[in-house]
């Protein structure tokens, strides 16, 4: 395994640097980077371009002048652009702007995709089958732009004007997702017409319900998850997570569980009116909920018995549900102190940006303006991202459960949890695992057009400006980061192989 990867880096390193020679030369030879002071008005014309000169080094030809760049490479300089700015600063700002953007997009989308694609598999030509074929097609064919500009127009603006009356939502639209909710459920859970209807019955009188509470109790005004909310999370998350990993049949598991819920009940209120305020920065956050995973797992440890490793990991999960829960939770409890401030004015879904300006108020207000500014271009790439994964996932899956040992595991008289848990998915995943690694050592290669759209300035713009401008050095430092996180992955994913399939081996 040594051996390999050392190798496979050593090769990696000269298709980098190769690579780079012609990217570097490229740029180079695209342009004139003297060519807005060549038009230039200025009386001292003459010696801005000499400066510029003697600071780019342009009086050296391309092919030499990159190993001068390579050079200050070696020594962690990425240069200055045409307009004498650092590199390095250009790029820590924008490398930080479009993790912020496209890795949160990039993960639900992989967790979504993978999970409506194995339930499609899973109920095969059903309606719901059919419904998430149409909408991942309907997805995938639709331009990103105009996706964002949909969505500036009816989730942002149309929502904002929702919100600036009096926020109730209408009978005609609860009527319509009650209907929706209990098709949808019906058409998942499997079983005879007689469990479809009743389903149906419990899925849309369980949304019927929900919405007409939001309505009494002003929810979109003053938003909440209440210790009501938060248990139902908890608790939920305690018998599915069981349900999914271990099976309800293992009572450690679901004791362990359901005992992280009930701590994590315990703490909301020292948490909500104690704890919280004394939180300020965001590491502290980050400090608190690795403590409630750890604590999580260390109760599933301890209740494990001799089947310690399944028990940690449903109760490490349901601890990481139940922790967000309440903290997103805290979060809306400052909901109507964000949107009625003086820099919000009442329209708190922003459509351009990435933060308010000279926005004042603690941690958990910071936090709502981040997520008000990230809603909209992360719905957009979850939306054209989300119908590759749901595809791949689905016939990736159906072409597993077709497989001899998967009838065997049947015919063993296996449970169908057992099955698809543990025989099917995990040799799913095995093709997926190409696109999932690609995918996330592309994503701080930005989302050039959702940045331009929605005014972010992250490494998609970097790239694009450095273009614009016949700048090479920071095109270079994009094509340098996004090069090597490529390859970086490409290795992993190679890894990955071999863990998923033990057929595989990395030699």
């Amino acid at each position: 395994m040594a051996a390999f990867v050392i190798r496979r880096l050593i090769a990696s390193v000269f298709v980098l640097l190769a690579a780079t020679f012609l990217m570097y030369n490229l740029v180079a030879l695209s342009g004139d980077p003297l060519e807005d002071l060549r038009a230039s008005n200025a009386p001292n014309k003459e010696q801005l371009i000499e400066s510029r000169i003697k600071l780019l080094r342009l009086d050296v030809i391309p092919p030499l002048r990159y190993f001068l760049w390579l050079g200050g490479l070696f020594q962690g300089d990425f240069g200055v652009t045409v307009q004498g700015r650092s590199v390095n600063a250009l790029l820590e700002q924008a490398l930080g702007s479009t993790l912020q953007l496209v890795t949160i997009a990039t993960v639900v989308a992989i967790i979504l995709g993978l999970t409506v694609g194995i339930t499609t598999a899973l109920r095969q030509y059903s309606g719901y089958d059919y419904t998430v074929t149409f909408i991942s097609f309907l997805f995938f064919s639709l331009p990103i732009f105009w996706v964002a500009v949909l969505l500036k127009q009816f989730v942002a603006i149309g929502f904002n004007d929702f919100l600036e009356d009096d926020p109730q939502l209408p009978a005609w639209l609860i009527v319509i997702a009650t209907v929706l909710a209990g098709l949808l459920w019906a058409s998942i859970i499997p079983g005879t017409l007689r469990r479809k209807v009743l389903t149906f019955a419990i899925a849309a009188g369980a949304t019927a319900s929900m919405l007409v509470i939001m309505n009494l109790i002003n929810w979109f005004t003053y938003p909440g998850l209440s210790i009501a909310g938060v248990a139902i999370i908890g608790l939920g998350s305690a018998v599915g997570l069981t349900a999914l990993i271990t099976g309800l049949k293992n009572r450690r598991a679901l004791y362990a569980s359901l005992t992280v819920a009930a701590l994590g009940l315990a703490l909301y209120f020292p948490f909500q009116f104690g704890i919280s305020y004394s939180i300020t920065e965001w590491w502290m956050l980050a400090v608190l909920a690795v403590l409630a995973v750890g604590v999580s797992v260390g109760i599933g440890w301890f209740m494990g018995g001799v089947d310690r490793g399944p028990v940690m990991r449903v109760a490490g999960f349901t601890g990481f549900l139940t922790a967000g829960a309440i903290a997103l939770d805290r979060f809306m409890m400052v909901w109507d102190d964000y949107a009625s401030s003086g820099r919000i004015r009442g329209r708190p879904i922003a459509t351009i940006g990435s933060s308010t300006p000279n926005l004042e108020g603690s941690l958990w207000v910071q936090g709502v303006d981040i997520y008000t500014h990230l809603l909209l271009p992360t719905i957009a790439l979850i939306l054209i991202s989300f119908a590759t994964y749901t595809r791949y996932s689905r016939a990736s899956l159906l072409e597993v459960m077709n497989q001899d040992y998967i009838r065997t595991a049947r015919a063993k008289g296996l449970a169908e949890r057992t099955v698809v848990v543990r025989h099917a998915f995990r040799n799913a995943l095995i093709p997926i695992a190409t696109i999932v690694a690609f995918d996330i050592g592309g994503i701080v290669g930005g989302a050039v057009i959702t940045e331009r759209v929605f005014g972010w300035t992250g490494m998609g713009a970097l790239f694009q400006n450095g273009l614009d401008g016949t700048d090479p050095n920071p095109v270079m430092a994009f094509f340098l980061v996004v090069g090597g996180l490529a390859i970086l992955f490409n290795l992993i994913a190679d890894l990955v192989y071999a863990a998923l399939d033990p057929r595989i081996r990395v030699n």
